[in-house]
Formats: structure tokens, sequence, C-alpha cells
């Protein structure tokens, strides 16, 4: 039997509360499907499980809270049975009171919900994002008729909804969901510069090759297939820590573990205020418009506050662009318990020695935090040098 546990969903969580559960005692689940829905102070994050098999039990009600790494439910691997569950705590003292003496063998009381079969009848299935919209607009999601696949409620159908009957406003929610992500991020911050021996790099890079083969490639595309410079940023910070193993991958239990596979760590601000750096997957071997694609689809759903527990967990290297504020350079604080964190700041006008000639060029500054417990300047210089080397050689970063 598997035990279906709460994962970490970043270095900032201790905690989430299960907002859903989207599989029953009984259901054959695969690898990647997600099960649960999870409230934390930044999203609510579709749980993924990754093991094959069959739910025996649901151990956790709708609406609890629970810790990082507890038994969410139990699993039967394939060709395995067990018996039905059975309660694991006593009966109240009121159903003990009215059992007769004489009765031993009397069942005691299930506990509340845990152990409850499910209701017959099918759930309406409701996309997470529905759902927060629907709380942010005082809509309640039980009275709206869905019109998706199968009777699904939309963002949609909840706007309908809200258009109808005008909601009261609850400032309260959001402030609080904006003073709890602060002291989330506070948290992991805090952790990082009082653990991490941080050591800062920068580098101007030269943009104009990347930014002439940008817009010839863009121009023979519509506008909705355009790829924007920060992808090809992306791509070189992937393609270059693939080839410097000791800026990707987790500090943990006093040793570096590096990680084959470049998960890239997105910084994205919020509406509301805070930010989250979800997981773009292997983005080395990714093509820019799938990049572009996976990149557009990840920010409205971070801003949804709809994310995947695995783009939480496990991304493996950071990158963070400030360009459209207007920054020349950004030196950030790398987020336990990853080892770097590669920024942009904006491009702009400078004059540069090219040939022994001077040139007007359109440049960006790229930084490199790093941990010195895995890595030390000399290599970080390499990796920067790659960064901006690959990004000289931009044809290099379509396949």
């Amino acid at each position: 039997m598997i035990e279906f546990k709460m994962p970490a969903l970043g270095a900032d969580m201790d905690e989430g509360t299960l907002n859903e559960w989207l599989v029953k005692p009984g259901d054959k689940v695969t690898r990647g499907q997600i099960v649960a829905v999870v409230e934390t102070t930044k999203a609510a994050v579709e749980i993924e499980c990754w093991h094959e098999g069959t739910v025996h039990e649901l151990l956790v009600p709708v609406g609890e809270t629970v810790q990082v790494g507890a038994a969410l439910a139990t699993l039967l691997e394939a060709g395995e049975t067990a018996a039905p569950p059975t309660p694991s705590v006593a009966p109240t003292v009121e159903a003990a009171e009215e059992a007769p003496a004489a009765a031993p063998e009397a069942v005691p009381a299930p506990r509340a919900a845990m152990a409850a079969p499910l209701p017959p009848h099918r759930r309406r299935w409701v996309s997470p994002a529905a759902r927060r919209v629907a709380t942010s607009l005082g809509v309640d999601i039980e009275a709206v008729t869905g019109t998706g696949p199968q009777g699904a409620v939309t963002i949609t159908d909840v706007e309908h909804a809200a258009a109808v009957k005008a909601p009261e406003p609850k400032p309260a929610v959001a402030t609080d969901r904006a003073t709890a992500m602060r002291r989330s991020i506070a948290a992991a911050m805090s952790r990082s510069k009082r653990e991490i021996p941080h050591y800062y790099l920068a580098d101007d890079v030269i943009m104009d090759t990347a930014l002439t083969w940008l817009a010839e490639r863009n121009a023979q595309l519509s506008i909705t297939e355009r790829v924007l410079p920060a992808v090809l940023q992306l791509k070189a910070v992937a393609l270059a820590a693939k080839r410097f193993k000791e800026f990707n991958g987790f500090y943990r239990d006093d040793g570096f573990e590096a990680v084959s596979d470049v998960h890239v760590g997105v910084a994205i601000s919020l509406r509301a205020g805070g930010l989250v750096a979800p997981a773009i997957h292997n983005v080395d071997t990714k093509k820019l418009d799938e990049l572009m694609s996976d990149l557009t689809d990840l920010v409205a759903r971070a801003r949804a506050f709809s994310l995947r527990s695995s783009e939480m967990s496990d991304p493996t290297i950071t990158v963070t662009n400030l360009g459209d504020q207007g920054v020349d350079s950004v030196f950030g604080v790398i987020y336990p318990p990853q080892v770097a964190l590669v920024g942009f700041g904006k491009t702009a006008q400078r004059v540069s020695v090219i040939d022994k000639g001077i040139r007007v060029t359109t440049n960006v500054q790229a930084t490199l935090a790093a941990d010195h417990r895995a890595s030390d300047g000399h290599r970080g210089a390499l990796f920067l040098a790659a960064i901006n080397e690959l990004l000289q050689q931009p044809d290099q970063l379509e396949g």
C-alpha cells in the first residue's frame, strides 16, 4: 500500500488546505494525474499523483489544513487487495453513552467525512480558476449553471452569474491572502539570506544579433505566434545550466545535488502584490514556439491562482526579468534549496567598442546570484559568459 502525501510546494510552504478531491475510493490513478486541489498562501495548487494504483482511502476531508509530508490518501498497487478501511478513532462520548453495555461488538461511529463514502452522484467539475474567480466576486459556485464539457463550470459561467447579481465586496479576503503571501515570502527570503552565502556577478550582453534574428523570424508569423525576447533568455539560461551543472540543482543536507533536467522557475509578479516562481519543465529541450506557449499559459494560471504541484516544487534554477519595469539590472535572492538565480534588466542603447570601432548597440545586463557552497566566482563567470555567447548565436536556441 502506498501513502500519497502532501508535497512541499516551495521553501515558503509548511501547510496547505485541502480544497477539493478529484478522485474517490476505487478510482484508478496514473502518474501525473491531478487528484486534489490544495489552497496555499500563493495559489490554489492542483496536486499531481506520481504513483499508479487504485485509491483505497481518502484520509483528509475537504477543508482541513494539512502539514507538508502528512498522508492525504492511500493507494493500492496493481494486484494488491486490502480490507475496507475501518475507523481509527474512538467513538464520541455521546455514542459511548448510547451504546448498550452488553453489546461490546457494536461498531463505533465512523470518523466524520474522512472515512465516509462519497455521494453516489458524480460531482460537477469546477476548475480551480473558476472557483477562485467565484470567491473573489462573491458568487455561490453551487448555484452556477455550467456550460462546459459535461456541465463543467467555467470562468465565463461565473462572470455571467456575477453580472446577474452584483456581489458584495470582500476586501478582507484579498487582504488576508496578500498578508499571508508577504509572510511566506519574508520567511523564504530570510532563510535564504541567513543560510546561503550569496555571491553576485554581472555581464553586459549585446542583443542586436538576437533581436534582429527574432524580428525576422516573427515577421513570418501571426501576432499570436510571435516569440518574446524573454524566451530567448530562458532558453539560453537553460542550455548554459545544462553545461554548468553546479548551477542547476539543490543544496540539501549539507551537500549539493546536481539535477540532469533543467526546470526553469519564472518569477511572476501577481496583480494583487507578491510573486511566485513556478517552473517551465525541460526548457533546454523545447523549441522556442513551445516555450512561448508554456510561458503565456504559466503567467495566466499564476495570476488566476491556479498552478500545479510539480510547477511549484521542482524548479532547478530561477530566472527573473525586470526589464519591463525600467531597471538596468536586478540582483535577486536565491530561492532555497536552489543554488542560482539569473536576472535580466531592460534593453537599452549603449556605446560599445566592437572590432576597435565605436558603435551604438542594444544591450541588456545579465546578473547571477549564486550559492558559494555549490560554486565559485570563476565558474559563475564562465556560466554568464556561456549565456552571453548563446544569445549571440540565436539560431542555436531554436532547436
